[in-house]
């Protein structure tokens, strides 16, 4: 009778997971600081910033990394072990201050250490790994300074040329400056529903977004000869990379904000170009632009193809593009359930598979760009609850109500990551939240299902593995996914790669396509544990 209850309830955290909020236990406190509290002047004060998971030390357990707003530095906080955390930011050398904006990770130059990429309202800075002791500032060293100040946001490292040496994308929101952007109530794009709120992005200038090739010694700018440089008329946030046409080349997806979307097609030789019109990821199925911020992709329906989620505004839908084949994609929104959360305003977004039962779940964190939406006492806020979609074989399911405390605490979220920081096989997920401390969802009761997780290791492609195309087959079900930097609202999630397996007890077969085209194969392994791959 024990072992038949004991069975009963794992079956039930499985259905209904228990998610709370362990940031305090776990020494996540401070606030971090966006602006204004109960309204904002400016656009600045609303887009919040990203967090990272990233293993700086080599340890076996993921690091945290909170990107923080003016006033106060981006804060690491060391893994402890046990679920507890230290915060190293002083000791490590990362004490700058300004409008952190987002965060992306890579070994840039292929010690063995992973190094940090923050971006800024103003100077972005490259933080060089120095054995994991130390982060040294090498923005400058490198040629990565900028000629003005740009309201930098997203970002990801990326081997576009599969040279081995990791390249690196930013994304540009708009041209922004205290001094000349006109107050809330200025003109007719500085209102929301009758209430005078701050003003854009419409109305503000367009910028343009940047690409930089690693030469080796140093970084250069390519932007232009490239052709990231164009479109330049695109509110760009959250930026995904990939390879969505399967050929052997890492494009780049980047959510725009009232704008049509970006799908840059890696042409080789260096050559990008904009083909989201032509491949359906540039507006809604009506023809729309909508409110882009976050973006993640997915092998969701085990195609074997990477199919492209983005997170919108109030009164708009999420946007669910399923990859049809050879990069050409299908607004599948509505059919795919996405189609009832129209109220709230999605930030960070990701595919995680909570229940480990191989199908990639799909979790979005919501808020309000503007505090004074609460004083119309209607049913939209400026905090608001998580949405926890089940991914029931291809088809959402919103649970949310059943998830429990931690996806119905009310934040006003941005940046959300992805990792197990304890490897004990259940995802934990952390989330920037304006003007408080952040979150850390974590589940009362593990996952019945089995589980890997595997940790990738160039040797002829970049160290980080960052592109590198992996396949798992186990208990008869095939899954894909590829190593990422950057993703999600401007934030990182663990470089390594977990699959829920199910009831599979070994992993038959994970078949890797390096950068570059190596292929690679490994068989019979076991689960419940993190599995390293170095590339052969």
């Amino acid at each position: 009778m024990k072992l038949l209850l004991a069975a009963a309830l794992l079956w039930l955290a499985d259905l209904h997971p228990d998610f709370y909020n362990a940031a305090r236990d776990a020494g996540l406190t401070q606030v971090v600081p966006n602006g204004g509290v109960t309204s904002k002047q400016f656009i600045i004060e609303t887009t919040g910033s990203g967090v990272a998971y990233i293993d700086y030390d080599n340890d076996g357990l993921p690091d945290l990394f909170v990107v923080s707003g003016p006033d106060a530095p981006s804060r690491m906080y060391h893994n402890e072990g046990g679920g507890k955390f230290r915060e190293v930011t002083e000791a490590l050398g990362l004490t700058r201050k300004g409008w952190g904006q987002g965060v992306c990770a890579g070994d840039f130059d292929n010690d063995g250490y992973t190094d940090l990429f923050v971006t800024y309202w103003g100077q972005n800075a490259l933080y060089h790994n120095v054995g994991g002791r130390r982060f040294e500032d090498v923005t400058a060293k490198l040629h990565l300074t900028q000629d003005r100040v740009r309201y930098n946001t997203g970002c990801a490292f990326l081997d576009y040329d599969n040279d081995g040496k990791l390249d690196l994308f930013v994304s540009n929101y708009l041209k922004f400056d205290f001094a000349t952007t006109p107050k809330p109530g200025a003109n007719p794009y500085c209102f929301y529903r009758g209430m005078a709120v701050n003003c854009g992005p419409r109305g503000l200038p367009f910028d343009r977004n940047l690409l930089y090739h690693n030469d080796g010694a140093a970084f250069r700018d390519v932007s232009d000869e490239s052709g990231i440089s164009k479109p330049d008329g695109n509110y760009s946030l959250g930026v995904l990379t990939g390879d969505f046409n399967g050929d052997g080349l890492t494009d780049i997806y980047v959510a725009c904000d009232q704008t049509p979307s970006i799908l840059y097609i890696n042409q080789g030789s260096g050559k990008f170009v904009d083909e989201a019109l032509l491949r359906g990821t540039a507006l809604d199925e009506n023809g729309k632009a909508l409110s882009g911020m976050g973006v993640a992709a997915a092998d969701y329906s085990h195609d074997g193809l990477p199919s492209i989620f983005r997170s919108n505004f109030s009164d708009e839908l999420e946007t669910l593009y399923r990859n049809r084949g050879k990069g050409e994609f299908e607004d599948v929104s509505v059919e795919a359930g996405l189609g009832q959360n129209t109220r709230f305003v999605g930030w960070g977004c990701g595919f995680f598979d909570f229940d480990n039962d191989g199908w990639p779940d799909l979790l979005l964190v919501n808020g309000h760009a503007f505090p004074e939406v609460d004083r119309l006492n209607i049913d939209i806020h400026y905090r608001e609850r998580a949405i926890l979609y089940r991914n029931d074989r291809g088809h959402f399911t919103d649970i949310s109500g059943q998830a429990g405390e931690g996806i119905a605490e009310m934040h006003s979220s941005r940046g959300a990551a992805f990792g197990d920081y304890d490897n004990d096989g259940a995802v934990e997920v952390l989330i920037n939240n304006q003007g408080e401390a952040p979150s850390l969802l974590r589940q009362r009761t593990k996952p019945a299902n089995h589980w890997v997780i595997l940790k990738l290791e160039g040797v002829t492609s970049n160290r980080s593995a960052i592109g590198a195309r992996v396949r798992v087959t186990a208990g008869g079900l095939v899954q894909t996914a590829e190593v990422r930097s950057g993703g999600g609202y401007l934030s990182q999630s663990d470089l390594r790669l977990h699959f829920g397996l199910g009831s599979a007890k070994r992993v038959e077969k994970v078949e890797i396509t390096w950068p570059g085209g190596g292929q690679q194969v490994e068989t019979n392994l076991a689960t419940e544990g993190v599995v390293p791959i170095r590339q052969r």
